[in-house]
């Protein structure tokens, strides 16, 4: 007996969600064909975001959070500035060298240095939960940072990223100059810096987008569109949401790894060439008709979904909370599936983001249940079972997110 596949966890794959209600006012589907990875996108006073993000945020994290600087970079004149530059020790008991300087950083931001906060999703508690969200909508990864200009300065030059964005503007205003790609969706190994020529005289043409951004608004850029932005008459701060989307060049590699750890198994692939072969010609009809044969028996879903686990984290987990739920767990303790565990059931096993699990045929039905991402209680799932899933990590205490 197989149990149904799960691509991924349960999400918001209907009209409502993150996508419509908070970034483009549009409905999902008309998103996906008209806009999604095709052209940019300005929509006007999409949200309120002073839920997510502030400037007071900004302060907390840098002055009192104790980050370290792969969680900053700062950008001056279209440069990134050493690390150095603004890390130090932070005295006795927290004698690691790079941790963010605050008053280092106050002099670079005066001086006007543009503060890039990244990884807001593993930092900041309301951007992680809004990643989450719009990474199960999307079925791609998702990634967060926050930009810090001061008035009338620039961070980067025009440039296009490998990955897809929102841009969220949170306070202050920035002007956006858009250009249209010189590299249309470029790969993750093929950066704007190898196109250096292109990309500048591509920028001095008349932009597909000329616009001031304004708190609420939201510009979205596929993957190599060009852009640059400067901070008008007072600080800006926005947020970036990095869509780094899943290509069919990149199932094509997983597809060619699957078909080449086939051929692996071939007596005849691992044979070696015959003596004196000057023109292969032969050898190579032989072998691309073995690998075409290797390729269209190849199943590169394995190897594609442990991909996809690494890309992403599941949503947090309390060790004291756990322990808690674990010690009064009752019949009637409410669980549900940990969010963001990228779960799937094949046959008798369990595969997540924290590893995996095997289970006999009579537990198949209840742990299939779970993967609706719905409450349900601990007597109806069997206790043992549940007790076990809580202390894997896969099952978490419902409802909602805890208070931490």
């Amino acid at each position: 007996m197989t149990s149904p596949s799960h691509p991924r966890d349960p999400g918001t794959t209907t009209d409502a969600g993150v996508l419509r209600d908070r970034l483009t006012r549009r409905p999902r589907e008309e998103f996906a064909r008209e806009v999604w990875g095709r052209t940019a996108l300005l929509t006007r006073r999409a949200s309120d975001f002073t839920d997510l993000f502030s400037a007071r945020a900004v302060d907390e994290l840098i002055a009192r959070r104790g980050l370290r600087a792969p969680f900053l970079r700062v950008a001056k004149d279209g440069a990134t500035l050493p690390e150095a530059s603004y890390t130090s020790p932070a005295g006795v008991g927290a004698t690691i060298a790079d941790q963010l300087d605050d008053t280092l950083l106050w002099r670079e931001f005066a001086d006007g240095a543009t503060l890039v906060l990244q990884a807001l999703h593993r930092t900041w508690a309301p951007v992680a939960g809004l990643v989450r969200a719009l990474g199960a909508e999307l079925g791609h990864p998702v990634q967060a940072n926050a930009y810090v200009t001061p008035p009338q300065n620039r961070g980067f030059d025009d440039h296009y990223d490998v990955h897809d964005v929102f841009v969220l503007q949170i306070e202050g205003t920035k002007r956006w100059l858009v250009h249209r790609p010189v590299h249309p969706d470029p790969l993750r190994d093929e950066p704007w810096t190898g196109r250096r020529t292109a990309v500048a005289e591509a920028a001095q043409g008349p932009p597909h987008i000329d616009a001031v951004l304004e708190p609420g608004d939201v510009l979205y850029l596929p993957r190599g569109w060009l852009h640059a932005a400067r901070a008008q008459g007072e600080v800006s701060l926005h947020l970036t949401l990095g869509v780094h989307g899943w290509t069919r060049h990149a199932l094509a590699e997983h597809l060619a790894r699957a078909a080449l750890a086939a051929l692996r198994d071939d007596p005849w692939a691992r044979g070696t060439l015959p003596l004196g072969v000057d023109d292969p010609a032969d050898e190579i009809a032989a072998v691309r008709e073995r690998l075409a044969e290797a390729v269209a028996q190849a199943d590169p879903a394995p190897l594609f979904h442990r991909a996809r686990r690494r890309q992403g984290r599941p949503a947090p987990l309390g060790p004291l909370a756990q322990l808690a739920a674990v010690d009064a767990l009752g019949p009637d303790s409410p669980v549900r599936l940990r969010p963001a565990l990228e779960a799937r059931l094949d046959g008798t096993r369990l595969t997540t983001r924290v590893g995996w699990l095997d289970f006999p045929q009579d537990e198949l039905p209840s742990v299939a249940r779970l993967l609706d991402g719905t409450v349900h209680t601990a007597g109806d799932l069997g206790l043992p079972l549940a007790a076990r899933l809580l202390r894997a990590g896969v099952l978490v205490p419902a409802p909602g997110d805890p208070p931490w």
